[in-house]
C-alpha cells in the first residue's frame, strides 16, 4: 500500500512537473518543447488512471483536476470535462472544483451546465466575488434578466477587483443602463488610464449617451493602441458622422470595411456618412453590399429603401421597404415610409393600410395622423378622415394645413358651419405664423443694430417684433439689453420678468 501511495505521489509530481514545463515553454514561444512536455504529462496521468482502474480505486480529486487542466491545455475539452466532473463528484463540497468544471462547460458554450456548476460553487462560497461573477456571466450568455444582479453582487463583494469592475460596467451597458455604466468605467480608468478594454466600453457608453465628442477622443486612444481594431474603427467613424463630420468619417469607415469586409455594420455606417455628404449613389452601393451579407436584416433593407426614396426611385424603394416591414413587423418606421411612398404614387388604399399599421405601433406622430387623414379623404372614407385629423390636431394644434384638410372633409359631408370654423382656425394660425416670422426678422435686425451700437434703432426693431408677436421671447431679451444700455434697469428687469411669466 505504501509503495502504491509513493508511486502515485511520484507520478503526480512528475506529471505536474511536465505540465508546468510545457506551460513555461508555451510562454516562451517554444511550441515544439511545449507539445513534448504536455504529451509527457498526459501520458503519465493516463498511466496513473490505468493503474488506479486496475487496482479498483479512484484517483484523488487533486490528480483528476490536474489531469483535466492538462487535457484542456491541449484542446481536449470533452475529456477534460469528464475528468473535472469526476473530481467534483468525488469532492462535492469543494467549490473550486465546481467552479473549474463550470469554466470548462463555458469554454464549450454549454451555458446551462456552466451556470449549474457556478451556482453550486457560489452556494458553497457565498462571499467569493469571483463565483458570483461567473454565475452572472453564464446567465448573461443565456440572456437571463437577473444576470446583472449577480455581477453587481460580485462588484459589491470585491470593489477593488478591476476585472469585476470591467465586467460590471459591460453588464450595465448591455442592460441599457449607460448612465450607471459610465461612472463605473470612468473609475476604472482613473486607476489604470491605459486599460484599453475599459476605455473602449466607456467610449461606446458615451456614444450612446449623446456625449459624442468625449467618445471620439476615447476611440482615438483605443485606435492608437490597437490600430487593427476594426470594431473600434467602425464606431469611431459612426461617431464622427454623428458630429456632422462625415468627410472625416468616410476614410475611417473605408478602412474599417477594408479590414472587415464581412462586417455589414461598417458598410451601413459608411453609407450613413455618404448620405450626410449627399453621395447617394455611393451610399446605395454600400447598402447593397450589406444586404447581400445580411439578407434577413430588416434595418439594412429599410436603409436601402430610404436611400432609393431619396433618389426618387420609388420602384426600387418600395420592395426594400416591404421586405423591411416583413422582416420586422414590430417596427413602425418601414410601414410609415411605405405609406408615404404609396400616397405619392397614388396607391391610397395601400397607403392607408401602412400608415395605420405604423400608427398602431407608434401613435404619437401628428404628421402621420395628418397624412392618414388626407389619404382617407382621397378614399372618401370621411368618418375615418375626421378621426385621424382630429388626432393630428390634438397632437399638433398649431398646424394650419390640418384644419384646411378637415374643412375639406366637412364640405364633402355638407357640414358647412364646421367647415367655415376650421377655415377660420387655419387663417388665424397662418396669420400667427406670419407674425412670428415677422417678429423673428425684426429681432434679428435689432440684434444686428445693437451690436453695431445703434441702440435707438435696435429699440425700434425689438418693439416692432413685439407688436407682431408679444410672446416672442428673443425680442423681450433684446429690449431688456437696450434698456440696460440706456441705464434703465427697472425697465430691463420688467422685460425679463415677462419672460418668466410666459408658459
Amino acid at each position: 500500500m505504501l509503495l502504491c501511495v509513493a508511486s502515485m505521489a511520484w507520478g503526480q509530481q512528475t506529471a505536474e512537473g511536465a505540465f508546468r514545463a510545457g506551460q513555461a515553454a508555451l510562454a516562451r514561444g517554444d511550441h515544439a518543447k511545449a507539445v513534448r512536455e504536455f504529451s509527457a504529462s498526459l501520458t503519465l496521468y493516463a498511466q496513473m488512471e490505468s493503474q488506479a482502474t486496475a487496482e479498483h480505486r479512484a484517483l484523488p480529486p487533486i490528480i483528476l483536476q490536474q489531469y483535466a487542466f492538462a487535457l484542456a491545455t491541449v484542446g481536449k475539452l470533452e475529456e477534460a470535462t469528464a475528468q473535472m466532473k469526476a473530481a467534483s463528484e468525488s469532492a462535492p463540497k469543494d467549490a473550486t472544483l465546481h467552479d473549474n468544471l463550470g469554466s470548462l462547460y463555458a469554454q464549450q458554450r454549454q451555458w446551462a451546465d456552466a451556470e449549474r456548476e457556478f451556482v453550486a460553487a457560489s452556494r458553497l462560497m457565498p462571499m467569493d466575488a469571483r463565483m458570483h461573477l461567473h454565475v452572472g456571466l453564464a446567465m448573461q450568455a443565456q440572456g437571463e434578466p437577473d444576470a446583472l444582479k449577480e455581477i453587481a453582487r460580485a462588484a459589491a463583494l470585491d470593489p477593488r477587483s478591476e476585472v469585476i469592475a470591467l465586467q460590471y460596467g459591460v453588464a450595465l451597458e448591455r442592460a441599457g443602463e449607460d448612465a450607471k455604466a459610465i461612472p463605473v468605467l470612468q473609475g476604472l480608468l482613473v486607476k489604470h488610464s491605459v486599460d484599453i478594454g475599459a476605455m473602449y466600453e466607456l467610449a461606446l457608453a458615451l456614444q450612446r449617451s449623446d456625449r459624442v465628442p468625449e467618445a471620439v477622443g476615447l476611440f482615438e486612444k483605443v485606435l492608437q493602441a490597437q490600430p487593427q481594431n476594426a470594431d473600434a474603427m467602425t464606431n469611431m467613424g459612426m461617431a464622427l458622422t454623428q458630429e456632422q463630420r462625415a468627410k472625416d468619417a468616410v476614410p475611417v469607415l473605408q478602412r474599417a470595411v477594408e479590414m472587415a469586409p464581412q462586417n455589414a455594420t461598417a458598410l451601413e455606417d459608411l453609407a450613413a456618412a455618404y448620405v450626410q455628404l449627399n453621395q447617394l449613389d455611393d451610399a446605395v452601393v454600400q447598402l447593397q453590399a450589406a444586404a447581400k451579407l445580411e439578407p434577413d436584416a430588416a434595418q439594412v433593407h429599410y436603409d436601402l429603401g430610404l436611400a432609393y426614396k431619396m433618389q426618387d426611385d420609388a420602384a426600387r424603394a418600395i420592395p426594400e421597404l416591404e421586405q423591411a416591414a416583413k422582416l420586422d413587423a414590430k417596427e413602425p418606421e418601414a410601414p410609415l415610409a411605405l405609406g408615404m411612398l404609396y400616397m405619392q404614387t397614388g396607391r391610397y388604399a395601400e397607403a392607408a393600410r401602412e400608415l395605420k399599421a405604423s400608427l398602431d405601433m407608434r401613435p404619437k406622430n401628428g404628421d402621420a395622423w395628418a397624412t392618414l387623414g388626407s389619404v382617407y379623404n382621397h378614399l372618401d372614407k370621411l368618418p375615418e378622415a375626421e378621426a385621424a385629423l382630429a388626432e393630428a390636431i390634438a397632437q399638433q394644434p398649431d398646424q394650419s394645413d390640418v384644419h384646411l384638410t378637415l374643412a375639406a372633409v366637412y364640405v364633402k359631408e355638407n357640414k358647412m358651419p364646421e367647415a367655415v370654423a376650421e377655415r377660420h382656425k387655419a387663417a388665424e394660425l397662418m396669420r400667427a405664423h406670419m407674425n412670428e416670422q415677422r417678429a423673428e426678422v425684426a429681432t434679428h435686425t435689432g440684434e444686428g443694430l445693437l451690436k453695431s451700437g445703434d441702440v435707438a434703432g435696435a429699440m425700434v426693431q425689438f418693439k416692432d417684433a413685439l407688436n407682431y408677436d408679444a410672446s416672442y421671447s428673443e425680442a423681450h431679451v433684446g429690449l431688456a439689453k437696450v434698456y440696460d444700455a440706456q441705464g434703465r434697469k427697472a425697465d430691463a428687469a420688467a422685460e425679463r420678468a415677462k419672460l418668466v411669466k410666459q408658459p
